[in-house]
């Protein structure tokens, strides 16, 4: 799209010149011949950049850069003056005025002067928007905490993110895979880039192809019109496949071939398109074990595993959760538009001692709506035990909870794989009871990928 320009001038032959010149350097032009209809132009439709006389008929130059300023703080503006009065275009510049031109211009520094202005606002904006960035990724790594085993994590995210190598990234669903692969993509050089991140669990089988790499018009039925996959939206830049063990085998196929000749054909299509794209994969089961019992194949493994991430569970970093939850009370308090202090020592100890089975995103959770329900400035244990009782997120282990713990104490004298077989089972009843049979609202009360918590019901033939 084309940058505009308000040209603000009172002689209709120099408006007509000025505007001949942006316009054959392939700017869009519009033009005011006093002050009063230039903000109001401004206002209506605001430019990128005005060229303002300082003498115009109704309102001083001066006095309209002011009022410019008032509507855009950011508004690039270039003074055009005579010769004699570049005492009040340099005023102008201290006012706010990018710069000046000195009339009659020459018009190869006139554009020049346009076009500076603009470079100069574009490094400025890139330069705040990586300040944002850092600003953001900084806290973010912050928030993360201090443990031994999340600081290893933070460390290779170091180390990774700025080859281009395929990444795995394991761990238990809420651990924060999506937030890790994206931190891997603003570290890269491919931060300026497209992050397109796809729920390979959330993809109905029959569409996984055409979802990721596209399809012809014509190609099956109901597409009426060619569409670009997830790869070639995120060309250039970073593809994070969440929860890759869900894509059915046809697809792993395909899957690896472009990821190999990093080229691909869309669905009913005949070329070959190009892409460049980096990969990082993400699962909440072992993936060697997945390729042992064949539900994943070993040469798209192999091809993934270039480097590996490992997230540990919060139960297993708990001195980090002190951490999390005041970064989530900060953030809900934002969000929510609340006033929340602090927790209760009392509250703290049961998030502390709570075991966490849906990890940092069942923590987030359960700060949201503690903070939503405090009636104080504290949230209380009595808040946390409200969560609770909605029966919609699993929450610090309640006293109607403890069958299921008692039903393990008799079983010990069984092979421990039938044990935790027998453990998972009862948890997955528990929640599917409390859900009223919704397998989705159980999933999201185990914190717990949906097509996980099918493939787990089969295998356990509940």
């Amino acid at each position: 799209m084309a940058q505009t320009i308000l040209i603000v001038e009172d002689n209709k032959d120099t408006r007509f010149l000025l505007s001949n010149i942006l316009e054959a350097e392939g700017y869009a032009v519009t033009s005011a011949a006093d002050g009063k209809s230039a903000l109001a132009e401004a206002k209506n439709n605001l430019p990128d950049l005005v060229l303002l006389d300082i003498n115009l008929p109704d309102l001083n130059g001066m006095k309209i850069l002011d009022e410019m300023k008032k509507i855009d703080k950011d508004i690039l503006i270039v003074m055009l003056t005579a010769y004699g009065n570049i005492k009040q275009a340099v005023k102008a510049m201290k006012q706010g005025a990018f710069h000046y031109v000195t009339k009659p211009f020459d018009n190869e520094e006139l554009i020049l002067t346009i076009k500076n202005a603009f470079k100069t606002r574009y490094l400025s904006r890139e330069v705040e928007n990586l300040k944002k960035r850092l600003g953001e990724s900084t806290l973010i790594e912050q928030a993360m905490g201090q443990s031994p085993a999340i600081r290893q994590v933070l460390k290779q995210v170091e180390i990774a993110a700025p080859t281009n190598m395929t990444i795995i990234i394991q761990g238990a669903s809420g651990t924060g895979k999506e937030l890790i692969a994206n931190m891997i993509h603003q570290k890269s050089l491919r931060k300026d880039c497209p992050f397109i991140p796809v729920d390979c669990g959330a993809i109905p089988e029959s569409l996984a192809e055409s979802e990721l790499f596209g399809f012809e018009k014509g190609a099956f039925t109901g597409a009426e019109k060619q569409k670009e996959g997830k790869f070639e939206q995120a060309n250039s830049g970073t593809l994070f496949l969440d929860e890759i063990t869900n894509l059915p085998e046809s697809v792993q196929v395909k899957l690896l071939r472009v990821i190999q000749e990093r080229k691909l054909q869309h669905l009913g299509g005949k070329k070959y398109i190009k892409v460049d794209v980096r990969i990082i994969a993400a699962t909440n089961i072992n993936l060697q074990e997945a390729v042992k019992t064949s539900k994943f194949r070993e040469d798209l493994f192999y091809r993934l595993n270039e480097f590996h991430i490992e997230l540990p569970s919060l139960k297993k970093r708990k001195e980090d959760i002190p951490v999390l939850a005041e970064y989530f009370l900060r953030e809900v308090n934002q969000e929510l538009n609340r006033k929340v202090k602090k927790f209760s020592p009392e509250a703290m100890k049961i998030l502390m001692d709570y075991y966490w089975p849906g990890n940092v995103r069942e923590l987030k959770n359960a700060v949201k709506r503690a903070v939503l329900l405090a009636e104080q400035d504290d949230i209380l244990p009595s808040g946390l035990y409200g969560t609770i009782a909605s029966g919609t997120q699993a929450g610090p282990v309640s006293p109607e909870d403890g069958h299921i713990l008692e039903n393990i104490k008799t079983s010990t004298d069984k092979p421990f794989e039938m044990v935790m077989k027998e453990i998972e089972a009862q948890v997955i009843k528990e929640a599917l009871l409390k859900a009223s049979g919704n397998r989705i609202k159980a999933a999201e009360h185990l914190g717990m990928n949906r097509k996980t918590l099918y493939r787990k019901i089969k295998s356990l033939k509940l």
